[in-house]
């Protein structure tokens, strides 16, 4: 064992000399296609043509410097005959110190040691010539070059996956305010249904009392007709009867009665007739029963020409179930941040937005110090703080430091008899005309004018107060044909 040890050792040496032998002297690894010149060098075909093509001496001898003009290097078949004798031999050579497979270049068979940025190779010496104009490092340099890119890629990676962690709470978030939503609507609606249900249920209570008042009275007005009929027929049948036995008498005595008989055969009492109205008045109860409800219901619900869309509203306004009021809220509400919320402006939409015709509201300000309305495209700015002009969609007026300004350029003048406690905001879309008016005193404020292309929604800007604004009822009127 340790003679062959020896042997390996010493054929191991045997190699190493003969591959300095074998080297060519401008690659520095063992020649491949070797070529011969005149002045009996030996040097690889590429490195060569390499060295000749882009050199500053061509047609010389890259080792003795030899000018060799004319020059057509033979191919070294004896020499390229022992390189590969030589390759074969060190590939099957037994060396426990022999580099991996997977560090030696496939091409050259020798030790990787270097790293090209710009291909992303590893590469041997003799891949210089492979990689011209490129970048190329030590692998140990490559190795940090390679780690500091990926890191940078994991950096950036770690960002997507933070936001997307946000994401995913702030979806969970909102799945539970959607339920939220869902528990409040349902609960407003089962609460609307149970008083709308109770004012039917004493609509019905009432109809049947009335019903059964007329006919408890027209049932004994009948009973009193039936008892006079009765009493009628019990004279009639006694007189008739008495006159009857008087007739039975002897003829002479009969005849002497006879004037008196005639006279109390007389029935002094007019017939009785069915009294006028004696029947129900089943138009009044019955005859458009469900129209009669329904106007009756009037009295029992309020109509609002806009509401509040709260997935609108910023995160510091309070809204009441019904939609039709806005405060300050004293806390930030939590809130998803949807695309359409308002946030850091304090503002919110209507839930409904127009494209056409002529549509009216009515705003309580209160005694709030600080105010705007308007109406605005759907394409408003939501996310950021923006100047509320035309340019930016909005078309609107403000209060502020107790004066009413609107908010376009060359606003016109707004002349105030009285504090504003209620403002009319009319909105024309055939005309292009937004107008504004004193809902109490019905002044005309100003008038603002534009083509509106896109679909208009009202606008509210209640600053932050403790006072409510409050979008006023609209009155219902009822036309029929």
């Amino acid at each position: 064992m340790e003679e062959d040890e020896l042997m390996d050792q010493g054929e191991a040496e045997g190699l190493r000399d003969l591959e300095q032998n074998l080297t060519c002297p401008i690659c520095r690894d063992v020649y491949r296609e070797p070529v011969l010149l005149s002045c009996s060098h030996s040097f690889c075909g590429v490195c060569l043509r390499d060295s000749w093509t882009k050199g500053t001496r061509r047609s010389s001898c890259p080792v003795c410097r030899a000018e060799l003009p004319g020059e057509r290097p033979i191919l070294n078949r004896a020499l390229e005959n022992a390189c590969e004798a030589f390759r074969t031999k060190k590939r099957w050579l037994p060396n426990p110190k022999r580099p991996a497979p997977h560090t030696v270049c496939r091409l050259h068979d020798t030790v990787l040691t270097m790293y090209c940025k710009k291909d992303g190779d590893l590469m041997c010496v003799g891949c210089v010539t492979q990689h011209q104009y490129h970048e190329v490092v030590p692998l140990k340099d490559g190795l940090a070059y390679c780690k500091e890119q990926l890191f940078f890629k994991i950096n950036i990676l770690e960002k997507k996956m933070r936001v997307y962690s946000n994401n995913k709470k702030g979806f969970t978030d909102t799945k539970e305010f959607i339920e939220h939503q869902a528990k409040e609507a349902a609960e407003s609606i089962r609460k609307e249904f149970k008083r709308l249900h109770e004012v039917l249920e004493a609509e019905k209570e009432d109809r049947l009392k009335k019903l059964a008042k007329e006919e408890q009275e027209k049932m004994a007005t009948m009973e009193a007709m039936v008892m006079q009929a009765k009493e009628g027929v019990a004279s009639l049948s006694k007189l008739i009867e008495q006159l009857k036995r008087e007739m039975g008498d002897e003829d002479m005595i009969f005849m002497q009665k006879y004037p008196m008989l005639k006279e109390s055969a007389q029935w002094p009492h007019p017939d009785l007739q069915h009294p006028p109205g004696a029947l129900l008045d089943l138009g009044q109860h019955v005859g458009s029963l469900g129209f009669n409800i329904w106007k009756n219901m009037q009295a029992h619900v309020q109509y609002n020409p806009v509401v509040l869309d709260p997935n609108t509203a910023s995160p510091w306004l309070d809204l009441t179930p019904d939609l039709t009021s806005m405060k300050e809220s004293q806390q930030r509400q939590v809130v998803p941040d949807n695309p359409e919320r308002f946030d850091p402006c304090v503002f919110l939409l209507g839930s409904k937005g127009f494209s056409q015709g002529k549509h009216r509201w009515d705003v309580a300000v209160g005694d709030n110090p600080k105010w705007i309305l308007g109406v605005c495209t759907e394409s408003v700015a939501r996310k950021k703080k923006f100047t509320v002009s035309p340019k930016r969609g909005v078309w609107s007026v403000a209060l502020s430091k107790g004066l009413v300004t609107a908010l376009v350029p060359d606003p016109p003048e707004i002349q105030l008899e009285r504090r504003l406690e209620k403002v009319r905001v009319r909105l024309d879309m055939d005309r292009g005309e937004l107008s504004f008016w004193d809902a109490v005193s019905l002044a005309h404020l100003c008038t603002l004018k534009h083509t509106f292309s896109e679909k208009m929604f009202p606008l509210f800007g209640p600053g932050l107060h403790l006072t409510p604004m409050v979008l006023a009822p609209g009155k219902m009127v009822l036309h029929t044909s």
